[in-house]
């Protein structure tokens, strides 16, 4: 495979990510499902299919993917058990423990805005 052009969108988006911290961590967060995958795991080891039930609207394949590059960028680690059949345990890293009072804040702010942007529309109307 080539080498990008450095003027590239690609590239740029790249450079950009590396050089925000804030762009850095939400890329690794981001999307529709790592958030809500990891506040699962909030109060402890889950089962995949624990969070499936858990997590309404999910793909099997989807959530797979979700976990795999949620344990690729050390956020939750994979404990499989040698047992028949076989158990796969998933958890949330020390690292992404971090995250626990900023997706509260971050929760808290969203339930702030949406209000207002709900009341702000009804006065629209």
């Amino acid at each position: 495979m080539g080498k990008r052009k450095e003027n590239s969108t690609n590239s740029l988006n790249e450079k950009y990510i590396i050089e925000c911290d804030l762009t850095y961590a939400v890329c690794k967060i981001g999307g529709r499902w790592k958030l809500l995958i990891l506040c699962k795991l909030e109060h402890g080891k889950l089962r995949f299919s624990e969070l499936r039930d858990r997590i309404t609207g999910i793909t099997e394949r989807m959530l797979t993917l979700q976990l795999r590059e949620l344990e690729k960028e050390g956020l939750v680690t994979r404990t499989v058990h040698a047992e028949v059949p076989p158990r796969v345990d998933y958890e949330m890293t020390e690292i992404a423990k971090e995250l626990i009072p900023i997706w509260k804040q971050l929760s808290q702010w969203g339930n702030k805005h949406k209000i207002l942007i709900q009341e702000e529309n009804l006065v629209e109307n």
